[in-house]
């Protein structure tokens, strides 16, 4: 029998419904069962794949191809499930699906209304594809009091409705806020939360509560009392040193054990937590530490690199060492070249990330000609590799005009636009002015690695799959000048038509990838790429 847990938040955004959804699926694997997460978005957009990162923060990308919202990629790192396409679902696509059935006459004529039609989509959503799963835990995007999240929060009333109190349990995440003047935590806005919820047709069965500092007894009593809800339902959600600390403090506080015995489950014994222990132990006691330049466009909103930043992390832990991270935005190296060496002069690795469009561009060719030239540990990801490409044939074969076509018609189109490629038996196409949204290189594609090459040992394989997003390739009509020039082109499709990563055999670690490791990284299984990549720094930090 499948159990479905939903999420919901109050009072303000960003409590941390996610990870607070990834915690607990991670509790509940270590006490024997099989979980699936999901997200629902309430934005109108179809996916989050045309959105600015400073808007969304990173999208994250799933092996089926879907461009999805970044609470995907904590469920992920938290359980090791593989998200995949039907995981996520927005407004825009629940319209977009309604409306095409009303135009195929599917509705017989009806008035297609948001009760019962987009209500029942949404149904239909949560529970497809849960055969063989004992969870199903699904958060509900937004705050409660939004507009745009009211079909959604209609809609899993009505199915734990259908579902019945023992295959239905909601579990609303809110703020106490301390207030320094009064030196109290305030319960207020929990009391309202929970009554708008409860307007809604919603009564919470856990309430779990955001907090800076430990929360008395009596201000849960206050809770418990106000929102109709026992004491011990009132769970303490308070800050913790690493998010990766979340399942250790949150099955301190009883989430997992009141979680079960709402649902009237008592013989689930606790089987291990040692792997989060570990990692935590790791995190918080590093044996020493390293500085990675990170040198993006998108650097004023961490979110936007979310994945990348866990996956550094995560190649520390690897390692033993705290991996403290210098966010640096490219476009300052255009108006003073002086600045590359003031910001990157000293630190032990330089990574650039993936990212769309010129602006900022050149100053990341800057960051790769000081890590080449300065043997400085190098990681390109996606647009980086692409970079590092163009700066190798400008440099280092003298092909000064190089450049991309992703940044309008040049001469010498080092990287241009694929408008064919293979996805497993059929061709993919695209138009250089067709739609941006879901027409990139999406998902996971196999590569072959060279044998003897720097990657194919980091991976110990010479077949890998990974994870892609983006709408260009480098030409590899370029590749044999680039060869003899000392760059290798170490990873390659299967048909031999697309570089996946390069490789530059004569600096301590140089190494650019097409696709987006971050993504499969987890803290208990960090991507080896990542690991190699710390690993290389750490070695560097001996000789700085």
């Amino acid at each position: 029998m499948t159990r479905f847990i939903f999420i919901t938040g109050g009072v303000v955004s960003s409590l941390g419904k996610g990870l607070a959804a990834a915690a607990l699926g991670a509790l509940l694997q270590a006490r024997g069962y099989k979980v699936r997460l999901r997200k629902l978005d309430p934005y109108i957009n179809v996916d989050p794949g045309t959105m600015s990162p400073y808007q969304h923060g990173e999208v994250y990308v799933t092996d089926d191809g879907a461009e999805t919202d970044l609470d995907l990629g904590h469920y992920e790192r938290f359980t090791g499930v593989p998200s995949r396409k039907s995981d996520n679902i927005t407004t825009g696509r629940i319209y977009q699906n309604v409306i095409a059935r009303e135009r195929r006459g599917d509705y017989l004529g009806a008035t297609v209304q948001v009760i019962p039609h987009i209500t029942d989509a949404i149904k239909e959503f949560c529970v497809s594809e849960t055969e063989g799963h004992d969870f199903v835990l699904i958060e509900v995007g937004g705050t409660v009091g939004d507009i745009e999240s009211l079909p959604f929060l209609e809609a899993i009333r009505q199915l734990g409705l259908e579902l019945g109190r023992e295959r239905a349990l909601y579990v609303h995440v809110t703020l106490m806020p301390y207030i320094a003047a009064a030196g109290e935590l305030k319960t207020k806005p929990t009391q309202h939360s929970v009554k708008e919820l409860q307007s809604l047709g919603i009564q919470p069965d856990v309430i779990l509560c955001r907090s800076d500092r430990p929360i008395p007894d009596g201000d849960r009593k206050k809770i418990s009392l106000f929102c109709n809800v026992p004491i011990a339902s009132v769970v303490p959600a308070l800050d913790v040193r690493s998010i990766y600390e979340a399942p250790l403090s949150y099955h301190e506080a009883g989430l997992d054990e009141q979680i079960l015995k709402t649902f009237g489950i008592q013989d689930a014994p606790l089987r291990a937590l040692d792997r989060w222990t570990d990692v935590v132990r790791r995190v918080l006691a590093p044996e020493g530490e390293v500085k990675i330049a990170v040198v993006g466009k998108y650097t004023g909103l961490k979110d936007a690199y979310k994945s990348l930043a866990e996956a550094l992390a995560h190649g520390g832990i690897a390692n033993n060492v705290k991996v403290d991270l210098e966010w640096v935005e490219s476009e300052i190296f255009e108006h003073d070249q002086d600045l590359v060496s003031a910001h990157l002069e000293g630190v032990h690795g330089i990574l650039v990330p993936g990212g769309f469009g010129e602006r900022g561009s050149e100053g990341k060719i800057r960051a790769v000609t000081f890590a080449r030239e300065r043997r400085v540990p190098y990681f390109g990801i996606c647009f980086g590799m692409q970079m590092a490409v163009i700066e190798a044939a400008r440099s280092l074969v003298g092909i000064k005009n190089a450049s991309s076509t992703e940044f309008g018609p040049t001469p010498e189109p080092v990287v241009g636009l694929m408008t064919e490629w293979m996805q497993g038996n059929d061709i993919a196409r695209r138009k250089a002015n067709g739609d941006l949204g879901g027409t990139m290189r999406l998902g996971a594609y196999p590569a072959k690695l060279q044998e003897g090459s720097l990657v194919a040992e980091i991976y110990g394989a010479t077949r890998i799959e990974e994870r892609h997003r983006h709408r260009y390739e480098v030409n590899t009509a370029y590749r044999p000048e680039l060869e003899k020039a000392g760059m290798r082109f170490c990873g390659m499709s299967p048909d031999d038509m697309l570089p996946e990563i390069i490789e530059i055999p004569a600096h301590p670690w140089f190494v650019g990838v097409q696709f987006h490791p971050e993504l499969k990284s987890k803290p208990f299984e960090p991507h080896p790429l990542f690991a190699s990549f710390i690993k290389a720094a750490v070695d560097q930090s001996r000789l700085v």
